[in-house]
């Protein structure tokens, strides 16, 4: 099992940037597939990166490629977000999410743990 913790939400304007963090506890976080997901409000909960715990592979939602960068610190039990320019479409609750079995995948109910999210708005 894995605890996770989000941070770096915030207010930022359309075309800024912000990095947001997951911190996990445990001793086994190179085991666990990680990725990043968001909730905008009256919207279902998607997918928007994901990275592996094999060898770091990296998959984005398109609405994310080429702005955003999931990244991982096995060190430090951390999974970062890097997210830039940002639009007002990206406004929601970001989620850390953890799998622990299997390969990495882009579906919600696939991750066993999940963290509380943290606040991404993003005014025009």
């Amino acid at each position: 099992q894995v605890q996770l913790v989000e941070s770096g939400g915030g207010l930022v304007q359309a075309g800024g940037s912000l990095r947001l963090s997951c911190a996990a506890s445990g001793r086994t976080f190179s085991s666990y597939n990680m990725g990043w997901f968001r909730q905008a409000l009256g919207k279902e909960r998607e997918f928007v990166a994901a990275i592996s715990r094999s060898d770091s592979s990296t998959y984005y939602a398109d609405s994310a490629k080429g702005r955003f960068t999931i990244s991982r610190d096995n060190a430090k039990n951390t999974v970062y977000l890097q997210m830039n320019s940002l639009k007002p479409e990206d406004t929601a609750v970001y989620y850390c999410a953890a799998r622990g079995l299997g390969f990495v995948t882009t579906t919600p109910h696939e991750y066993n743990y999940w963290g509380q999210g943290t606040q991404v708005t993003v005014s025009s």
